[in-house]
């Protein structure tokens, strides 16, 4: 383990990250909200301490090996996430504590969209701008973490796509090509949030709600800066721009890049995910818009616009809303939530298991029920014309049934503190799929619930972010052996 270099990439991360405290401060003297001071001092200890760890190790420079990778990974999150904190805690409107002050930069950082804050419309402008900010920066993390670097940590199948998608091979240490997909990977991210906010801004919205709102939906994150979200502007071609940016975002990026390299379209419907991804996002419209037709809870044009808004914003994890979903009829809240189970692709920002698994999964259950039948065939696991790999197929189910324990395990935690069922298993659920909203007492907020169940969510969400097994792994004793 070379916990020099660690220590000295972490640095590095931390000095970065301190610079990501200008745009606030040119936000907070534009509209002279009084939070300059608050950020200018998050800027200095922030950089402080990523130069006190960076200085004693600045001359290392060993190759890191896939063991680095993991403890790198794990803790980005963290790290970044107590950094974060320092804004929500030092200036004086919202002035957090602690706890919620640590739960609110890391659900923005996992972009969770989970939120302790309410009466966001009367927050400094600049407090505003930081919380969409760490969605986006946390969006791009996540995109080089999935593309880039999971794959060569064999996280989980996530390295199915080596052989047919760009980006650095399997191998077993990160290599200098990781630099250059990252590189790629922020100039279609950085397109597609000026895209977006250039078209929420023709659609009707201010030039900073248009640039902090592309920062959420580009990253998947659903925070927004009005407390109503998406639904403060009443807008149906506004809902409409949304639903269109979640949709692509929620697809995987190593398509995007192959579609800005090589000026083309047309692998989109050839890939097994993004078309098993698009019937499923058909069939839970369909269910919902129907529901909310046939129960008369909305006439169908309605029906129609918050249907569809409602089940892609939960369903790709993003977690805007423009209605209260727990309160619709029948099998609906439970509907919604489950989709969020999927969540997006794989290399996506979105949460959730991934289309990708779940794909696998359905196929190696036919594959099951047929071998009953001719116990005797061959019956390889195809996606397109390719046979998956049966290690692959074990990763898949292995990360499955672990993402089911830990579940099982959190919830449990979360009631023991007192939550009661429908509370503790929305919560964890979204925590953990990385949704933001929930059901029962967290429908609105996480404002009311203890400081221990925050904690509790908090973990929650650095398990769903970085694939439960990257962490997990720094738990076994082999892990830390030479």
């Amino acid at each position: 383990m070379h916990f020099a270099v660690i220590a000295r990439i972490l640095g590095i991360f931390l000095m970065l990250f301190s610079m990501t405290m200008l745009p606030p401060i040119l936000v907070s003297m534009w509209f002279n909200d009084g939070a300059t001071e608050a950020f200018v001092i998050a800027l200095v200890l922030t950089f402080g301490l990523g130069f006190v760890s960076w200085l004693p190790v600045k001359s290392a420079h060993n190759e890191l090996r896939t063991r680095d990778g993991f403890l790198i990974a794990a803790l980005f999150w963290l790290t970044l996430g107590l950094a974060g904190t320092l804004p929500f805690m030092i200036a004086e409107q919202p002035g957090l504590s602690f706890a919620d002050a640590f739960f609110e930069s890391l659900s923005g950082w996992t972009t969770t969209g989970a939120t302790v804050m309410t009466g966001l419309e009367y927050l400094p402008k600049s407090i505003l701008w930081y919380r969409q900010q760490l969605q986006w920066l946390g969006g791009m993390g996540i995109i080089v973490l999935a593309v880039a670097i999971l794959p060569m940590l064999g996280i989980g199948g996530m390295q199915l796509y080596r052989a047919e998608m760009p980006g650095p091979l399997k191998d077993s240490k990160l290599t200098p090509r990781i630099a250059e997909t990252a590189k790629a990977l922020w100039y279609v991210y950085a397109f597609l949030t000026i895209s977006c906010a250039l078209a929420y801004w023709f659609a009707g919205m201010s030039g900073f709600d248009a640039i902090t709102h592309s920062f959420a939906t580009v990253g998947i994150g659903g925070f927004s800066t009005y407390d109503a979200s998406i639904g403060h502007f009443d807008s149906a071609l506004i809902e409409g721009i949304c639903v269109f940016f979640m949709l692509i975002a929620a697809m995987n990026y190593s398509l995007h890049f192959f579609a800005w390299r090589n000026r083309t379209l047309s692998h989109y419907l050839q890939d097994s995910e993004i078309r098993f991804f698009l019937l499923v996002m058909a069939g839970g419209i369909l269910l919902t818009i129907s529901a909310l037709w046939l129960t008369e809870t909305y006439p169908l044009p309605d029906a129609i616009r918050f249907g569809v808004f409602e089940l892609v914003s939960i369903a790709t994890t993003a977690g805007f809303g423009t209605a209260d979903f727990a309160g619709w009829p029948v099998f609906l809240p439970v509907l919604l939530f489950m989709m969020a189970f999927i969540g997006g692709c794989t290399g996506s920002t979105g949460g959730g298991m991934k289309v990708i698994r779940v794909l696998l999964i359905y196929k190696q259950g036919v594959r099951e029920i047929r071998r009953l039948i001719h116990p005797n065939a061959m019956m390889p696991v195809k996606l397109g014309r390719r046979a998956v790999p049966d290690r692959i197929l074990d990763a898949v189910w292995g990360f499955f049934a672990v993402y089911i324990v830990t579940f099982m395990v959190m919830m449990l935690a979360l009631m023991a503190t007192g939550l009661d069922q429908v509370t503790a298993f929305s919560a964890v659920g979204s925590c953990l799929n990385n949704l933001g909203p929930g059901l029962g007492d967290v429908a609105a907020h996480y404002g009311n619930i203890s400081d221990t169940a925050k904690w509790l969510l908090a973990l929650t969400m650095l398990l769903g972010r970085l694939e439960i097994f990257t962490l997990l792994v720094l738990l076994s004793p082999t892990f830390w052996r030479s």
